[in-house]
C-alpha cells in the first residue's frame, strides 16, 4: 500500500469534445498494488486523503475524500449536500488513462480521466 496523488480531467463531453485540463482533481488516497483504494488505511488516517477542485470560474474547493453510503465521494463540507460520487470506485482501479465517472452534487454525471498517479 502507497499513498498516491492522483489526477482527474474532465474527458470528452459534448460541451468539451477535446476534454478540459482546466476541470480537473487532485487527490491523495492509499492504493494497494491493483490501484485500488485501500479503506482501513483511509480510515486510519482522515486528514490525509484531501482533495482538490478546479473549475473555470469558480473558486477552487478543498476537501476530502470519504466513503457515503453511495460509496467513494469527495466532500467539501459536512454533509452529504455538496458531496461528488464516484461512479464504482469500490472495483475501479487508480491508474493512468483509466476513465471514471464523477457525480457532481447538482447529479450530473461527468466522465474523468486519470492524468497522473504518483507517490
Amino acid at each position: 500500500m502507497t499513498w498516491k496523488t492522483i489526477r482527474l480531467e474532465l474527458a470528452r463531453t459534448a460541451d468539451h469534445p477535446n476534454g478540459s485540463s482546466a476541470h480537473s482533481y487532485v487527490f491523495r488516497v492509499p492504493l494497494d498494488d491493483a490501484g485500488l483504494i485501500e479503506p482501513k488505511e483511509l480510515k486510519k488516517a482522515e486528514k490525509r486523503p484531501v482533495v482538490r477542485r478546479f473549475w473555470p470560474g469558480e473558486a477552487d474547493q478543498s476537501g476530502v475524500v470519504i466513503v457515503s453510503p453511495k460509496g467513494w465521494a469527495f466532500s467539501y463540507k459536512i454533509g452529504e449536500d455538496d458531496d461528488e460520487v464516484i461512479f464504482r470506485l469500490k472495483d475501479h482501479p487508480l491508474k493512468v488513462g483509466e476513465y471514471v465517472t464523477i457525480t457532481e452534487a447538482d447529479g450530473s454525471e461527468l466522465p474523468f480521466r486519470v492524468i497522473s498517479c504518483h507517490e
